[in-house]
């Protein structure tokens, strides 16, 4: 591609214009339309610029690539770099067949003006290729805006043919006018075109079939033009619907990875709406009932209305903050330059324990035997405290546990989080399909996040109360969004 053109120009006029394969007065015609060009401005009056095709089968602005071929993409850039590629190794290719040739074809032609003549035609030639080849992106546009300059290479051909004859080394080259025609201009343009190089042939093989085996050369010759002219419509039908079927695979991967990534926030959405207001929402229904259940009693006990009252303002004021946790997150600007501080997980879980004690008072406690863990990043953090959580809320409402415990260890290779309780253990066959069609997402979300962190996740029955053990691989990494291997986001998104 020509350095000063990183981009190359479009297999098209630059200059906006257009032009017709006529079928004769008031016959349909082939449009050959214009690329579109990056960012281009919007046609002003008195442009030249061809108006908008009415509603229908040529409505697309693009049709005119491919009038009788196949629907082109809305983006042609892939395609047209291509073909311009093929073009130019086409004269590239003219270029190398007229060098070699030229010294056979001189050698078996008479001294004298046919030597001369055919000097002179394999010198042209020469000159033209090198031309095309050369400065491709300054002379494409007119080719194209003009087809009808594409009888000077037939007239080439012609001439080459005439002075060299078709048993000519040279003869050979006449075969990429046909190539050209099909790559630029498709079944329209080739067929036109190589049917004028046939009856160039025919009018050649005329003058020159006195002369032994003219018959074979030329037949010959023939064959190889209609072969050119349908290898290149082919290709240029290849390298087109090729683009179509890239480009519609980009837009389904592009679809694809928007409405998994609006799953996937779905998910977390729930799982971060259980694990804050739906857990505080269902404190404050119990302290609610509680606190009605002491109202109609014959003589309520004043001081203890107002415990439970104070219970009940104190969990709506907590799903209010947790509300407005949940909003700031979501307002708040991710910066992805920066990388967030890590956290210390120890002293989170310490702070976690000692509120979920306060709470609840069951007596929690937090052992981190051996090392202090690494420092890991906020997410994956975020991820290992909302799993405790949850396992502490678990403990609270279903374990009837008289004790908890946490304990944090690391190997050099592993983290393990374990949360135990001495209470009556998880039900038999307990499975997350189970769980989810009873309406406790709460290990569904615990599943999720251990998942996004890379961690496994185990839950057992011990003797009393129930384990759970998480294991995490060192070194932790900034967590992907990759969901479940048994679940997809389609149905992580179902199951939130």
């Amino acid at each position: 591609m020509n350095p000063s053109s990183p981009e190359g120009l479009p297999l098209a006029p630059s200059c906006g214009q257009s032009c017709r394969w006529g079928d004769g007065e008031g016959g349909r015609g082939r449009r050959l339309a214009t690329a579109e060009q990056r960012n281009p401005p919007p046609p002003g009056p008195g442009e030249g610029t061809p108006a908008q095709p009415p509603p229908g089968p040529d409505a697309n602005p693009t049709s005119g690539y491919l009038a009788d071929d196949v629907t082109p993409p809305a983006t042609l850039r892939l395609q047209l770099n291509a073909l311009q590629a093929l073009a130019r190794q086409t004269f590239a290719v003219r270029l190398t067949m007229l060098a070699i040739g030229t010294p056979f074809a001189m050698a078996n032609t008479t001294d004298g003006t046919p030597t001369h003549a055919v000097l002179i035609a394999a010198v042209l030639g020469i000159t033209v290729s090198y031309a095309m080849l050369r400065d491709w992106y300054r002379f494409a546009p007119r080719l194209l805006a003009h087809p009808t300059l594409m009888a000077l290479d037939l007239l080439f051909g012609a001439v080459l043919l005439v002075t060299a004859s078709p048993a000519s080394p040279l003869a050979y080259a006449t075969v990429c006018t046909p190539l050209l025609s099909g790559l630029l201009y498709g079944w329209r343009g080739a067929g036109v075109l190589t049917g004028l190089q046939l009856a160039v042939l025919l009018t050649v093989h005329r003058a020159w079939e006195h002369h032994p085996g003219a018959g074979a050369s030329t037949l010959l010759v023939a064959g190889f033009c209609v072969a050119a002219g349908i290898i290149g419509v082919t290709l240029r039908n290849l390298m087109f619907r090729f683009g179509t079927a890239t480009q519609a695979l980009a837009e389904a991967t592009s679809r694809l990875a928007v409405a998994e990534a609006v799953e996937s926030e779905r998910a977390r959405l729930a799982r971060d709406l259980h694990d804050s207001v739906a857990k505080t929402l269902h404190g404050l229904a119990l302290a609610a009932d509680a606190l009605a259940t002491s109202a109609d009693r014959p003589t309520p006990d004043p001081a203890h209305l107002r415990q439970q009252a104070g219970l009940v303002a104190s969990a709506a004021r907590r799903a209010a903050a947790e509300s407005r946790d949940l909003l700031t997150d979501l307002r708040r600007h991710t910066d992805l330059t920066t990388p967030a501080p890590p956290t210390d997980l120890t002293a989170e879980l310490t702070a976690r324990a000692a509120d979920f004690a306060s709470r609840t008072s069951i007596p929690t406690r937090v052992t981190h035997p051996g090392e202090a863990p690494p420092p890991l990043p906020p997410e994956t953090t975020r991820h290992l405290l909302a799993i405790t959580a949850e396992a502490l809320e678990n403990i609270h409402r279903h374990a009837h546990a008289t004790t908890a415990e946490i304990s944090l260890t690391t190997t050099p290779d592993t983290l393990h989080l374990t949360i135990k309780d001495d209470g009556v253990g998880l039900p038999p066959a307990l499975t997350l399909e189970e769980a989810q069609s009873s309406g406790h997402f709460g290990l569904l979300g615990m599943a999720e996040r251990a998942a996004r962190t890379n961690a496994t996740l185990h839950l057992r029955s011990t003797t009393p109360g129930t384990e759970v053990t998480l294991t995490l691989p060192l070194p932790v990494s900034d967590p992907q969004p990759t969901p479940l291997t048994s679940l997809t986001p389609r149905q992580e998104a179902a199951h939130a």
